[in-house]
């Protein structure tokens, strides 16, 4: 839909011409599930997003409105009363960026209509609430000149996700939002926050998002089940002795000379995956600079094995797409995200994009019962406010 209609359909809500403001999704190229175990990651913002339409109001109140979902009408809060509330569903996580900044001492002296507007497919791992939350933290921010880094947005969206919205999660994803440049990945050591840009430059490939269409109530319980699980490996280990600080710190060498500590098989696997995944995610980094595409697809495709096997968070949907992407032509395909459904990410010949989609298509609806959506990957800058020129 295009913006100036979402404007034209919500002017009775919005009561006046809005400021708009666009934070983007991301898409994990390789490094996953250890980017709160001080791993390596590779993420790309992608053009699909989330959009705020907002004018100010007078008094306190925070009137939110969602374009996708109608159905649950006008919610409202107040900024005297910013408390996480589980009937206010998908409005705490703007909520929750309201009163971090507000705690943080800032001033923020009155409210907003906001219309909320989503490109980014439901519930498919391409962090809708990091979009989210990076999205209001750029527009307060912004419209009462607070002048905080955008780092600093990234790290209080992290800290809202882990203490106001109760899920572990690492920095990545907000991180990618916040940050992220057109045409380039980020190599981002999430232990130290060191990054780099890296061009994304594919020659005669490129790169396809595929979703599930699988809805995903696992994720978030068995996100924070796997970090326990990966936080025990890391106490075995330093209570006997090995000096680490992370589970990433270590190399695949490193880890075979210890491995032998961990006597549970599960926690063992965990921490095989962190290790040896972020090793993964240098190679993959030299691959790309060195123009070798054929070891970047190997490695997403080592990648979705680990994540399958070791840390056993994908399902027969993602495999399902991973191996018929392979079976047609893809040289690499993993899943991306925190897995139990969402999306894979393939690298495939450019000009073999539809006849590959058609054959994965048809081959995922006759094994599941229902249809995958298919997405070539676009890159985008982080969260920014939109130009009068870029509201069209």
């Amino acid at each position: 839909m295009k913006l100036q209609t979402v404007i034209k359909n919500n002017m009775e809500f919005l009561k006046g011409e809005p400021t708009v403001y666009f934070s983007p999704g991301r898409v994990n190229l390789i490094g996953e599930h250890i980017d709160y175990l001080g791993g390596n990651v590779f993420p790309t913002a992608i053009h699909l997003g989330t959009y705020a339409f907002i004018t100010p109001r007078t008094d306190k109140k925070l009137l939110f409105l969602s374009e996708n979902f109608k159905a649950f009408g006008i919610k409202e809060s107040s900024l005297d009363d910013l408390s996480y509330k589980e009937v206010d569903n998908w409005i705490n996580y703007p909520k929750g960026m309201f009163d971090a900044l507000i705690k943080l001492g800032h001033n923020i002296d009155h409210g907003f209509n906001i219309l909320i507007y989503g490109t980014l497919p439901n519930s498919a791992g391409l962090s809708s609430s990091a979009s989210l939350e990076v999205l209001i933290g750029t527009m307060l921010n912004n419209e009462f000149n607070l002048n905080i880094d955008m780092i600093d947005i990234v790290k209080i969206s992290q800290k809202v996700e882990n203490q106001y919205m109760g899920v572990n999660c690492g920095i990545m994803d907000q991180f990618a939002v916040g940050m992220s440049k057109d045409q380039k990945a980020i190599y981002l050591n999430t232990d130290t926050l060191e990054f780099s840009y890296v061009p994304l430059v594919m020659g005669e490939y490129t790169l396809l998002i595929a979703n599930t269409n699988k809805k995903r109530a696992l994720a978030d319980s068995k996100y924070n089940e796997r970090r326990s699980e990966c936080d025990a490996g890391l106490e075995i280990l330093q209570a006997n002795g090995v000096k680490i600080k992370e589970l990433c710190d270590m190399d695949e060498n490193m880890f075979e000379e210890v491995k032998d500590y961990l006597d549970n098989p599960i926690i063992k696997n965990r921490v095989e995956h962190a290790v040896k995944e972020n090793q993964r995610v240098i190679k993959a980094v030299q691959a790309l600079e060195q123009s070798d595409i054929d070891l970047f697809g190997e490695l997403l495709n080592q990648s979705h094995a680990s994540l399958r096997d070791l840390y056993e968070v994908s399902c027969k949907e993602l495999d399902t797409l991973v191996a018929s992407f392979r079976t047609h032509g893809a040289i690499g395909s993993r899943m991306t995200g925190a897995g139990f459904g969402g999306c894979t990410i393939s690298v495939l010949k450019t000009n073999e994009v539809d006849l590959i989609i058609s054959k994965v298509k048809q081959e995922y609806k006759n094994a599941i019962g229902y249809n995958a959506d298919f997405y070539l990957v676009k890159t985008s800058d982080g969260a920014k406010k939109l130009e009068s020129g870029e509201i069209k």
